[in-house]
Formats: structure tokens, C-alpha cells, sequence
């Protein structure tokens, strides 16, 4: 699955960056987050619980960051074990850039899924993908712009 986006930010690229960073700000964004901890320089262990279709699943899994060219740029790339339900692993381009007094944030997301979860077929894991993008970008966006 691959998917591509772009997020328009009212805020210096500086603060969204940092944001990006963030695993309290992080872990706020991200749907079905119940912890993120930051493990070492650029890794964090994750554990997130999500429904799709008629699958719920909890996965536990490690967060790494990498291609790291700050404040412009990186690769968060993880993977996470779901027990019966399958697996979950990917990662996402991430690109900064200033415009005006705004940032623009785009990405590329690529993501691979196996087990009970890639047999529910294609079209609802990408519907549920896209959905949880749009609900992960569209929280960071509230918490970068409201500065908290």
C-alpha cells in the first residue's frame, strides 16, 4: 500500500519539526495510541490498539527514525506484532518546507500488512489507512497551531 499527502501548518517549520519529534505530541496524533516511549536517540517502543473491518488488534511495536536531515526532513519507519491478527510494518518520507509563515508538510507513506489483517482485502485496509492519516494529521495540525 502506498499512499501520499500534504499538510498545510500555521507554524514555523522550526516548532513543527520539533512537533515530529515529539512522543508526547506524537502519541496524542496517533489513533488507538495507548504509549510511546522513547527507547533510545532515535527510536521509540509503541503499542497501539485498532479496529479494522471486523478485526481489533493490539500491536506492540518499535518506532525508528532515520535519513534524518533536520529541521527538513526524515523516515519514521516502524513495525508492530499483533498477535493472531497479523502484522503491520512501513514507513513514511517526511518533507518540511517554509512557506511564508506557514510549513508545508508532505509524505509518502509505504506499508505492508500480513495475517488475518491482509485478508480483509485491499480496498478496506487502504479506506482504513487513509482514514487514519487523515484523523493522525489532521490532530497534529490542532496541537502544532494551538501551541500546547
Amino acid at each position: 500500500m502506498e499512499m501520499k499527502g500534504e499538510e498545510r501548518i500555521a507554524a514555523p517549520r522550526q516548532v513543527v519539526w520539533e512537533s515530529l519529534n515529539d512522543p508526547e505530541v506524537l502519541k496524542q496524533c496517533i489513533p488507538g495510541c495507548e504509549s510511546l516511549d522513547k527507547t533510545g536517540e532515535n527510536e521509540m517502543a509503541a503499542a497501539v490498539k485498532l479496529k479494522i473491518g471486523p478485526v481489533s488488534a493490539k500491536f506492540k511495536g518499535e518506532v525508528v527514525l532515520e535519513n534524518i536531515n533536520a529541521p527538513e526532513s526524515y523516515t519514521i519507519s516502524g513495525e508492530g506484532k499483533g498477535g493472531i491478527a497479523g502484522f503491520a510494518k512501513g514507513g513514511a518520507d517526511v518533507n518540511l518546507a517554509e512557506e511564508g509563515d506557514e510549513t508545508v508538510l508532505t509524505y509518502e507513506v509505504k506499508a505492508q500488512v500480513g495475517g488475518k489483517i491482509a485478508q480483509l482485502g485491499s480496498r478496506l485496509i487502504d479506506s482504513t489507512s487513509k482514514k487514519l492519516a487523515g484523523q493522525f494529521f489532521e490532530k497534529f495540525k490542532e496541537i502544532v497551531e494551538s501551541g500546547s
